[in-house]
């Protein structure tokens, strides 16, 4: 079941979401709610002539923070200029809003692309959209540009949407998984 604007706003006042700054009147629609951008990117280096690059995944003793550090660099969106999204390019991104989701309160959420982004080739999750029961953290984007020009990005501005969905029974324990406390804020 799908929690509609007016059930999202409950959820908020009884803490059962924590939304944290709150959002604003204007970013809720019917059944969503609209997250903004941080101004925290990580763009994924280029590669050098020569050089071949190949990440396994399933090699023992593989560690993503490990190679996520070798082959990404960090980025600030620049206040005024904002950023160019280069096309054909992959790049990770924050919402600037740390979201909790009580696992207790039965809820959990899928993040998803705004439309108005969507119809300029801007995808937001490339295949990851559950946000789990238990989560706690700002959420990680995964952002491709398809189209064949730049996309101007600037932190603040309304990047994706969380659908929030009723499970049908309470987990046994929230989420612990490898991004567990993924965050660049923490509420407080």
């Amino acid at each position: 079941m799908i929690l509609t604007d007016r059930e999202i706003q409950i959820a908020l006042q009884n803490e059962a979401i924590i939304i944290d700054p709150p959002p604003d009147i204007s970013f809720y629609s019917s059944t969503s709610l609209d997250l903004t951008l941080d101004r925290r990117l990580t763009l994924f280096k280029d590669q050098k002539a020569g050089i071949s690059l190949c990440i396994d995944p399933s090699q023992k003793g593989y560690n993503h923070e490990e190679v996520m550090a070798e082959i990404t660099t960090p980025l600030d969106i620049d206040g005024e200029q904002g950023f160019d999204f280069p096309p054909h390019h992959m790049i990770l991104a924050w919402t600037r809003e740390y979201v909790e989701l009580k696992f207790q309160s039965r809820i959990a959420a899928r993040v998803e692309g705004k439309s108005s982004l969507a119809r300029l080739g801007i995808g937001i999750h490339l295949t990851a959209p559950t946000i789990h029961a238990g989560f706690a953290g700002n959420i990680r984007l995964e952002m491709v540009n398809h189209n064949k020009v730049p996309v101007k990005l600037r932190a603040g501005m309304k990047i994706c949407q969380l659908i929030f969905e009723q499970t049908l029974g309470t987990p046994v324990r929230g989420y612990e998984g490898r991004f567990a406390g993924q965050t660049t804020t923490k509420k407080g």
